[in-house]
This record gives C-alpha cells, sequence and structure tokens, in this order.
C-alpha cells in the first residue's frame, strides 16, 4: 500500500496544495491572488519533481487502477508546464481589470490533478473520474471572467455540451464492463483479443467519441470556437495546451492498452477524424478576423494531424503523437503570450486580427515572436513545428498508410495560408493603433524562451525530445 501512495506522489501533493491554497483564499481574499499563483507554481514543481516513471518504470498501484509508466511521466511533464505558464500569464491580464480572483491558481491545480488521472489511468471509472474533474474546473474556469457576458455564455455553452460527451463517454464504458466483463483495461484487452461483438463495438465508438469531445476532434468539435472566444485570453491559453495534452495521451492509452486487439476497428474511426479535423480546421480558420477564433481551428486541425500518428496504430505513432503534442504545447502557448499582449491604449483587450496591422514598426519583437510561431504552426522548416508534421507522416508510411500522410500533406498548405496570412499583415498592411506597452518580465520571458524553442537554436533539444517521446511510447507495448 505504500508503493501506492508513491507511485500517487504527484497527484497527493497536487490534492494537499489544493486545499491548503484554497483556505488562504477564502481568509485572505483577492489580493492574495498573486502569491497563491507562484505557490501553486511550487506546487507543480514539485509535483513533477516527484513523478514516477522518469528515473525508474514505475509501476502499477491499486490493482490496476492508477498506471505510473514513463508514458504517464513524459505527458504530466507537460501537463504541468502548460499548467504554470497559465497561471502567470493570467496575473498581468487579470489584474489590468480588477478581476483577478484568489481562486484562479486553485481551480488550475484541481485540473491538473485531474489530467495526472488521466493520463494514468490504468481502468475506464479512473478515466471517467479523472476527466470529469478536469472538466468541472474547466467549466468554472471558462466562464471566470463574470463581468462579461461571453465568459458566461462560454462556460454554459462548455458545461451543455461536456455533459453530453460525459454520458456519450459513460455510455460506451458501460457497453464494454457488460460485454466484456471488466473495467481495467488489460481485462477489457483481453475481452476484445477473442473477437469483437458488435455491442462492444459500438462501447468502442462511444468511449472514443467521448474523448474525441475533449481533444476538439470533428465531428466533436463544435464547442471549441465559441469557448475558445468567450473565455478569458488566459483561460483560453490553458483549454488549448495542458488538457488537449493530457486527453491526446489519454486518447493513445485507450486505443493501444484497452483497445489494442480492436485496432482495426478503431483505426477506422481515428482515420476519419483525422481527416476531417485537418480539412475543417484548416478551412474553416480562413475567413476568421477573431484571432482566438482562428487559433481555435488552428488548434483542430493540429489535432487532425497528431490523429494521423495515432492512427499508425505503431510504436513509431505513438512517439510521434509525444513528440508533435510537446512542440504544440511550446508553439500555442507561445501563440497565446502574445495575444495577450494585444491591447489598447486605454489598456482594454483586442481580439480582431487587423489590430496586428504594422506591428512589425510598433513592436518589432514581438511581431518576430508571433511570425516564428506561426510559420512554425505552419510546419515550415527550419523551424521546430516542421518535425513534428515529419514524424506523424513518418509513422503512417511506416504503417503502410502512405495515402493517409498524403492526404495529411496536401491539407497542410491549407492551414499555412492564414498562418502565413497573419505575418503578411504584421509586415506588409498599413499600420493600426499602436497596442498599449506591457509592463510583465515574466511574460517577456516566457515569449522569448518560446520563440528560441521554436527557432532552429532549438535543434538541440531534438533529440533528446525524440529519445523521451519514444520511451513513454515503449511503455504502452
Amino acid at each position: 500500500m505504500s508503493n501506492d501512495f508513491l507511485l500517487t506522489a504527484p497527484e497527493i501533493v497536487l490534492t494537499l496544495a489544493s486545499l491548503v491554497l484554497l483556505l488562504m483564499a477564502a481568509w485572505m481574499g483577492d489580493r492574495s491572488g498573486k502569491l497563491l499563483t507562484w505557490l501553486a507554481v511550487l506546487a507543480l514543481a514539485v509535483a513533477a519533481a516527484l513523478v514516477p516513471g522518469i528515473r525508474d518504470s514505475g509501476g502499477i498501484a491499486f490493482g490496476g487502477l492508477f498506471i505510473a509508466d514513463s508514458f504517464a511521466a513524459f505527458s504530466k511533464i507537460l501537463v504541468y508546464i502548460g499548467a504554470a505558464v497559465a497561471m502567470l500569464a493570467a496575473q498581468s491580464w487579470f489584474g489590468r481589470d480588477k478581476d483577478f480572483r484568489a481562486e484562479y491558481p486553485v481551480l488550475i491545480l484541481f485540473s491538473a490533478i485531474g489530467m495526472g488521472m488521466m493520463v494514468s489511468a490504468g481502468d475506464l471509472l479512473t478515466l471517467y473520474v479523472g476527466l470529469e474533474l478536469q472538466s468541472l474546473s474547466a467549466y468554472v474556469l471558462a466562464s471566470f471572467q463574470r463581468s462579461d457576458s461571453r465568459s458566461s455564455e462560454a462556460g454554459l455553452k462548455y458545461f451543455v455540451l461536456g455533459a453530453l460527451a460525459s454520458g456519450l463517454l459513460l455510455y460506451g464504458i458501460t457497453l464494454l464492463y457488460g460485454f466484456t466483463g471488466t473495467t481495467l483495461f488489460a481485462g477489457v484487452a483481453a475481452g476484445l483479443g477473442d473477437g469483437i461483438s458488435p455491442g462492444e463495438l459500438f462501447g468502442i465508438v462511444f468511449v472514443l467519441a467521448g474523448i474525441a469531445f475533449k481533444v476538439s476532434a470533428v465531428p466533436f468539435h463544435m464547442w471549441t470556437p465559441d469557448v475558445y472566444e468567450g473565455a478569458p485570453t488566459p483561460v483560453t491559453a490553458f483549454f488549448a495546451s495542458a488538457p488537449k495534452v493530457a486527453a491526446m495521451a489519454l486518447l493513445a492509452r485507450v486505443s493501444i492498452e484497452a483497445m489494442g486487439p480492436a485496432t482495426e476497428a478503431w483505426r477506422q474511426i481515428v482515420i476519419f477524424s483525422a481527416l476531417a479535423s485537418t480539412v475543417l480546421g484548416g478551412v474553416a480558420a480562413i475567413g476568421q478576423r477573431n484571432v482566438k477564433r482562428l487559433l481555435a481551428y488552428s488548434s483542430i486541425n493540429n489535432v487532425g494531424f497528431a490523429l494521423i500518428g495515432l492512427a499508425a496504430g505503431t510504436h513509431a505513432g505513438v512517439a510521434s503523437v509525444n513528440f508533435y503534442m510537446a512542440v504544440y504545447l511550446v508553439m500555442t502557448l507561445g501563440t497565446f503570450l502574445v495575444v495577450l499582449r494585444m491591447r489598447d491604449p486605454e489598456g482594454r483587450p483586442v481580439e480582431d486580427i487587423g489590430s496586428l496591422a504594422g506591428l512589425s514598426r510598433s513592436r518589432p519583437g514581438l511581431a518576430l515572436a508571433m511570425a516564428m510561431f506561426m510559420f512554425s504552426l505552419a510546419g515550415i522548416p527550419p523551424l521546430m513545428g516542421f518535425w513534428p508534421k515529419f514524424y506523424v507522416f513518418q509513422a503512417a508510411v511506416q504503417a503502410d498508410l502512405v495515402w493517409l500522410a498524403a492526404v495529411g500533406i496536401a491539407t497542410s498548405v491549407i492551414g499555412a495560408y492564414y498562418y502565413i496570412k497573419i505575418v503578411k499583415i504584421m509586415y506588409f498592411d498599413d499600420p493600426a493603433p499602436a497596442y498599449a506597452p506591457a509592463r510583465d518580465a515574466v511574460g517577456t520571458a516566457m515569449i522569448l524562451a518560446a520563440a528560441l524553442f521554436v527557432s532552429p537554436l532549438g535543434y538541440p533539444t531534438i533529440g533528446a525530445l525524440d529519445l523521451l517521446s519514444r520511451n513513454a511510447a515503449g511503455s504502452l507495448f
């Protein structure tokens, strides 16, 4: 039993930290927001240091309910990075509007606990509990800015559609349990190994549908543009990064460990979702004028490319998904950190893409960083964003899915159009009114770090990141 608690140490640390910070928020009020944010970041750092599976092989806790392997460790580190950046970015953004409340970092920590359970789930019920813990925090975060009607609307839409997805997932879990007699991933895989009955097939479809909602893959993407646009920008940055990584890791684990014998069945679903996501994410973004809606479709587009790697169903395929999500996390956070700087001279947030016009003349450093993130998201070499796409296409080719890789390459051209369009607006259009000056040293440092990573200067990290991705994927096979 003591070993079980050691394997769940990160979740225990974050739970205790969340409860303590919640009490501090109640006693000290909103004025403690900045202190609580830094304490929450410290808690994430401690949890990251205690993650099993990094320096050892990890293990299985609580009779298979919780898996602490290198795959979970890799995903948790990414989740904690995304959560920490979302908390630090919120300080200056909310601070100007005087509506930063002390419970913001606490909600992020609760969400991080849920995401940790998601990526370590070894049982369908652990999966569901982790997913719901993450989602409940997300519903509140989406409607965090109570003075903004768009934020309240975003929270309501997310809650209603999230409840629908939760019902689909729970129904799928019920079917798999009914036809295989267990909720453990290993037991489900054994049950599917005897042949797939129509009931088990329906269970697979519903489980994948429920998880696809969390990664905002087509056709379960409908909530993404509205929620991304309506939620406060730091919350949108969080939604586009850490939960996306956790949901993709969960989808990979469920597909390989629980549904491995049914690969041919779920591969068709994943391929359809991948192609639909890359096409819709590319085409629908072209006419967008709101930068957050555009980035919502960008996230759908990128999920489609990651799903191409998963569709391979191989060790190389899962490794490519890990690599893709790691680089995607940095590119997306860097982009949103730039969006957080978009404020008019009165300090009000600006979301219109046209306001970026002439940014290269008023804020050349910020424009250069944004251009690097856009080119990287488009997958244009020599920037870092080229390599994740290369790896997922390579994995698809090795799995004899050459046609899927070819279609993926073709659809990536569509997405490149609107990324390059933003660069064109910043460098060649007539200048729009300049943004208000930013006084946020932490935000500037994070933008610089992200820009250096996606630039050719980040190439020395490719070898280590590829090795970590492959080691993490190996624990699922």
